[in-house]
């Protein structure tokens, strides 16, 4: 291959691979090395059949795009890989292109990770995180709830027995401070309950957010952008309330009570949530003009005890994506100044997909 052209395909994200006509990797670049976990050294010079075990499907890839003297994708391939003593196994898109060579000609393979399977492990690593923080803070919190009874009741005791009505004072900090704590800990405790599962319509959740969010912040103003289409759902109607309502407070008060939220919602197709395919989920974003996520706390922004704004809890988003998680969803969100968008998705049950498409397993 010309080297120059060796130069642009190093530069790429994407993982390539160059074969010559007899099947024999003549070059990859450095995305590939990452991806098969495997040396250009170890890798060129070595036939297909020395470096993948399944290359069936590559190889028919390889014959249509020879036999048509054009492009052919194959998606969802499931493609092992042999280099050196480790065998892994990796559900890829494959695009074989010809390509003539000062030499000889050859194939340009161009391997990428289906969008899919991104999304998936982004869930499942969410999901993992979220869990064990729960846990974390699930124990924690029991384990404070008992001395913060038992120094409220001392205070209350000790009130009794002062004389000078000006120490009380001081007590009845202590009392307030510990109902402060004990309702923290209430709240971290609180999603524990399953859900109580009734027909809903989404949008009775989103127009009930609008009117508490609107006596809250007078100054806020809120835009609705409903699909007047979307079938009822199957879900806890308090949960849901909760979990969008902390989501557009947060954003009323990122906002310092000045600025225009957007309640919007929609049908998406084919989505991927718990490792199952939903042919339909609902959508609904809560959208807001402020000063977007500090970038240090972006990818911990669903953790508990992570906040943006001083004196904030770190609660509101944890418990908004444990009810949505209790009903099978996922809140995703994408932020940046000026614009930030949190969106819940919510499968509806019954559009799941046959086992076939179960997550757990690949397409064949």
């Amino acid at each position: 291959m010309n080297p120059q052209a060796n130069e642009g395909l190093d530069l790429l994200s994407t993982a390539v691979i160059v074969i010559d006509a007899t099947m024999h990797v003549r070059y990859l670049n450095p995305a590939a090395e990452n991806l098969f976990r495997a040396s250009r050294k170890s890798m060129v010079g070595q036939t297909l059949r020395d470096v993948l075990a399944d290359r069936d499907a590559i190889e028919a890839a390889i014959a249509h795009a020879r036999r048509d003297q054009s492009s052919f994708t194959q998606h969802d391939l499931a493609v092992v890989v042999t280099a050196g003593n480790q065998f892994h196994k990796l559900q890829l898109t494959c695009t074989v292109t010809p390509e003539d060579f000062s030499d000889t000609t050859g194939f340009l393979l161009e391997f990428s990770v289906p969008q899919k399977q991104l999304r998936i492990a982004r869930e499942e690593r969410l999901l993992d995180q979220s869990q064990a923080n729960r846990e974390l803070v699930r124990n924690l919190a029991h384990e404070i709830k008992n001395p913060l009874g038992a120094l409220r009741g001392a205070a209350q005791l000790l009130e009794r027995e002062l004389d000078r009505p000006e120490l009380r004072e001081y007590t009845q900090v202590i009392m307030m401070e510990a109902d402060r704590l004990q309702s923290l800990m209430d709240r971290l405790l609180t999603p524990h309950r399953l859900p109580q599962v009734a027909e809903i319509n989404v949008h009775e959740v989103t127009e009930h957010v609008r009117s508490l969010i609107l006596a809250e912040f007078p100054g806020v103003f809120i835009r609705r952008d409903y699909d007047i289409s979307l079938p009822t759902l199957l879900g806890d109607r308090e949960q849901l309330i909760q979990s969008v309502l902390n989501i557009a407070r947060n954003a009323a008060q990122a906002m310092n009570g000045h600025g225009t939220i957007t309640l919007a919602s929609r049908v998406v197709r084919r989505v991927p949530l718990a490792k199952k395919v939903y042919r339909l989920a609902i959508a609904l974003d809560v959208i807001d003009d402020g000063p977007g996520i500090p970038e240090d706390i972006r990818e911990r922004v669903f953790f508990p005890l992570v906040s943006g704004r001083e004196g904030g809890t770190g609660l509101g988003l944890t418990i908004a994506q444990t009810f949505v998680s209790q009903h099978h969803g996922l809140i995703e969100v994408d932020s940046q100044p000026g614009r930030t968008c949190f969106t819940l998705l919510l499968p509806l049950r019954h559009t799941a997909v046959a086992n076939g498409d179960d997550l757990t397993s690949p397409k064949r």
